[in-house]
């Protein structure tokens, strides 16, 4: 048999998994050997820090990772960054192939007035805070005032909005963080106001995230009949199924009678950010008013009318977009927020980067839902195949050292595989006297020495 291909996938969330599945299959009479690296001690990514506490079914999505990190020819090295802990040129002496799977960590800002005072927060930090990820873990929110206001129309603003408003009985028996249920049954929180820039024919929601507001428990989804058909006059020639499941979702709302629920989501669309209002924290937030116009390729944008509103609020959360950041020395494309590449071939200034490619977010930006990144792989580990089969990889310098080896000798606190297997366990141990799936570990330190069975 011929050589076996050795490859790395750096990030482990469903992008890595899904390649590192499609890989293991094989290149012709090659076996593939795959080595796995991630900053966090625990796997899976946004499926785990990411997806909301509620939606537990679509968790269950791990159980297909589960079985490819089964696999003899796979292991897992968490708790080690790239940059940090090991370089890329270590990378690329050890291994044919490098694949870089590492999402879109970075908020994208407003970029208006204010935006720095206390209280206005990325939706980001809401989401890594309720689902007890390490870094967000000691973020304290005050939700001391009655309504908070979402700037976003994807499904990441309905995720919080609905995070703000569920019923205690109903967050409790979710894997939601310790911290953040025991805050969230003292909020004060009565409104979340969900503001979409353009018109509901454009928002990203998806149907089912949409549909789920209107199943909440003591919770009124308000939408302004007048305004959503006043934003509905301009017809969107591109307007997909999608979108108009939406719209009548949408209709079905505007025509519902209110139930005098104690709380309530209101979805106002035609809205932009233009300051945030407040001294030393968030008092209000400045709005325009916008219409849609016909743009330069027949699609439609937001335009301001001139017409403005304020919303009183102390909390506003931004869910407007995701950027990708740069690793250290692999070709970046700035403007985009994603690694250069072209269907998933990493490109530099001398063209294609030999043996590296990106697959996820990181490659094509943040679009799409979990299940989008099974094809986004095939397509990247398709262009590894065929690079493969030309010779158009990597020479692993068989002088070095194995990557255990070298991040044994550097670093304390590597997880491997059976490490994070004993957190999961410890986290749904924790969870099952109360009937819930787990309870998160959220210090490092912790998981550290449960992982080495401490």
């Amino acid at each position: 048999m011929a050589e076996s291909l050795r490859i790395v996938v750096v990030g482990s969330g469903p992008a890595g998994f899904y390649a590192a599945g499609h890989l293991l299959t094989g290149v012709g009479d090659r076996e593939v050997m795959i080595d796995m690296v991630d900053r966090l001690p625990t796997p899976f990514g946004l499926v785990r820090s990411g997806v909301a506490p509620d939606h537990p079914k679509i968790k269950s999505v791990t159980r297909v990772f589960e079985k490819t990190a089964a696999h003899a020819r796979f292991r897992f090295f968490g708790g080690v960054e790239f940059g940090r802990d090991v370089m890329r040129e270590e990378l690329r002496s050890r291994y044919h192939v490098i694949v870089y799977a590492t999402g879109s960590s970075a908020d994208r800002p407003m970029g208006i007035p204010g935006e720095g005072l206390a209280g206005s927060w990325a939706a980001t930090d809401l989401v890594g805070w309720y689902n007890a990820h390490p870094d967000y873990a000691d973020l304290e929110f005050d939700l001391s005032g009655e309504r908070a206001v979402v700037v976003g129309n994807g499904n990441v603003a309905l995720d919080v909005a609905r995070m703000l408003v569920l019923a205690p009985a109903e967050l409790a028996l979710t894997d939601t963080a310790d911290h953040a249920i025991d805050a969230l049954a003292g909020s004060a929180i009565r409104e979340v106001v969900v503001l979409g820039r353009r018109g509901p024919g454009q928002a990203a929601f998806t149907n089912p995230e949409l549909r789920e507001l209107g199943e909440l428990e003591d919770v009124d989804v308000v939408v302004d009949a007048e305004q959503l058909e006043a934003a509905l006059a301009v017809s969107d020639p591109d307007m997909n199924a999608t979108a108009k499941r939406n719209v009548e979702i949408l209709r079905g709302y505007a025509q519902r009678p209110s139930r005098g629920a104690s709380r309530r989501i209101e979805l106002r669309f035609l809205r932009s950010p233009l300051e945030l209002i407040g001294e030393r924290r968030v008092q209000a937030l400045l709005v325009a008013r916008n219409q849609l116009v016909e743009g330069d390729a027949g699609s439609l944008k937001a335009v301001a009318t001139g017409h403005r509103e304020t919303i009183e609020t102390g909390l506003v959360l931004r869910a407007i977009g995701y950027r990708g950041l740069p690793l250290a020395g692999v070709p970046f494309d700035g403007r985009r927020g994603t690694i250069a590449n072209e269907h998933g071939r990493v490109i530099g200034d001398d063209g294609p980067a030999v043996g590296e490619y990106a697959v996820g977010w990181i490659k094509r930006g943040p679009s799409g839902v979990i299940g989008t990144n099974k094809k986004d792989a095939q397509e990247t580990v398709d262009v590894i195949l065929a690079d493969a089969e030309a010779g158009r990889v990597l020479t692993p310098d068989l002088a070095v050292s194995d990557l255990q080896d070298l991040l044994t000798a550097r670093k304390n606190g590597v997880v491997g595989y059976d490490g994070w297997e004993r957190i999961d366990r410890h986290e749904r141990a924790r969870g099952e006297p109360t009937g819930r799936p787990r309870v998160k570990l959220t210090g490092l330190g912790e998981m550290l020495r449960i992982a080495a069975g401490e």
